[in-house]
């Protein structure tokens, strides 16, 4: 026979009473209990809304439960899973889902397909400063895969005012630039969450893919373009076959990882017009991505950026602060929409959606041949977001852009390029 301790559990609201748990047969659990056994298992051992048996007493004592929560909740509340789904669903922009439903008063989360994660850190600061509600998300600007777990939010008490949740939803909701009107229906939807709580939101449901337009909500992922990708690897010592080439396959793997593919690799010694006429020969070629390798420097050889700027490259950046990559070139060339394919736009193909008004260029210096992570990885995932990068995107990165060059390389798991 299972003994019952002494003592009550603090009082956690006046909407909230404690019966013992040897009391508590027959009544239903208000709240989920967690089961922790080290090494074996975490999770939930009885769920919101259990009916007690008889069998279930001794369980919950084990369980350290001597007392259980029977809830009392008024007009102008809301219990913790509901308040969960409620904030979920207001944090959430493009490409992003909920994970199933809520398990101890959280809610996952998920990336909804592969691409680039963006977090309004401001907004997100400013909802998580409600105190009474918090959300952790991983690092803005990281390339996630889908089904993966972006973000995780919650309620933080069992019971929780819905004017704190309607604050938070008008927060959220601020991050998309929505009318008062926009806003004062999402709040009205927030009361009548607890009937949508069972409904598992999944990436087959197409109403729950994109719940606003793209790149709006505090979390969301955008697509990222897949590149049809010309290089032109310059350099006397490449070119006149002194040294091997060791560009060309590093810069193809990281483009082939994203989901691009090259279109051209051409070699170019350190002569201005040779480099401009490669990347123009590139472009023809439907390049919409160029990259060009070496001659960043201030040496009296280094050409490659002169030979860019005669393509008629317009907003040309060049020096980032980040090291390696001191000597990282941006630029871009205005072409106007492209011409799109002889087929159908298709939603399976994100070359086809929205066409590059301009074409972006790349320049890596000599790093990105020895250094397995530069400048490069940070940029290159942006690019292809649609984000057009610029001084202040590249002067941003000088806070952890700074790589120790760890004997094994983690990134992005790691500090570099997390502005």
């Amino acid at each position: 026979m299972c003994e019952t301790a002494n003592g009550k559990p603090s009082h956690p609201g006046n909407n909230v009473k404690t019966i013992p748990v040897n009391e508590a047969v027959g009544t239903v659990l208000a709240h989920d209990i967690t089961e922790i056994r080290p090494g074996e298992f975490k999770g939930r051992a009885f769920r919101k809304g259990h009916i007690i048996r008889e069998k279930d007493v001794c369980h919950l004592q084990r369980l350290g439960k001597e007392h259980l929560f029977v809830l009392n909740i008024a007009d102008d509340e809301m219990h913790e899973d509901d308040a969960a789904y409620a904030i979920a669903k207001a944090l959430m922009g493009a490409g992003v889902v909920i994970k199933g439903e809520p398990k101890e008063g959280k809610i996952d989360i998920i990336a909804a397909r592969d691409g680039l994660l963006r977090v309004n850190k401001e907004a997100l600061l400013e909802f998580n400063m409600l105190g009474d509600v918090m959300c952790a998300t991983l690092h803005d600007n990281t390339v996630v895969k889908k089904g993966q777990v972006v973000a995780g939010t919650r309620a933080i008490p069992l019971v929780i005012k819905k004017s704190i949740i309607e604050e938070a939803v008008i927060i959220a909701d601020g991050s998309r630039g929505h009318s008062s009107f926009a806003v004062l229906r999402r709040t009205e939807g927030v009361k009548e969450s607890s009937e949508k709580i069972n409904h598992s939101l999944e990436p087959s449901n197409p109403e729950t893919l994109e719940p606003w337009h793209e790149n709006t909500g505090v979390i969301s992922v955008k697509k990222l373009r897949k590149p049809r990708t010309g290089i032109v690897i310059t350099g006397n010592e490449v070119y006149y076959g002194r040294i091997k080439d060791a560009f060309a396959p590093v810069i193809t793997k990281k483009i082939e990882e994203l989901g691009g593919e090259i279109v051209g690799v051409y070699y170019a010694p350190d002569e201005e017009e040779f480099i401009n006429a490669r990347l123009r020969e590139l472009i023809e070629m439907g390049a919409d991505l160029l990259v060009t390798t070496g001659g960043m420097s201030v040496d009296p050889d280094d050409v490659t950026r002169f030979a860019i700027r005669k393509l008629g490259a317009t907003d040309m950046t060049y020096g980032s602060a980040v090291l390696p990559g001191a000597m990282f070139l941006v630029a871009y060339i205005d072409k106007g929409p492209r011409v799109k394919d002889e087929h159908p736009l298709e939603p399976s193909n994100p070359r086809t959606l929205e066409p590059f008004s301009s074409i972006p260029i790349l320049g890596i210096p000599a790093c990105g041949m020895y250094s397995k992570t530069t400048v490069f990885d940070i940029i290159l995932p942006r690019i292809l977001a649609g984000e057009k990068i610029g001084r202040k995107q590249l002067a941003e990165l000088g806070h952890s852009g700074l790589c120790i060059k760890c004997d094994v390389c983690h990134y992005p798991l790691c500090h570099f390029g997390k502005d």
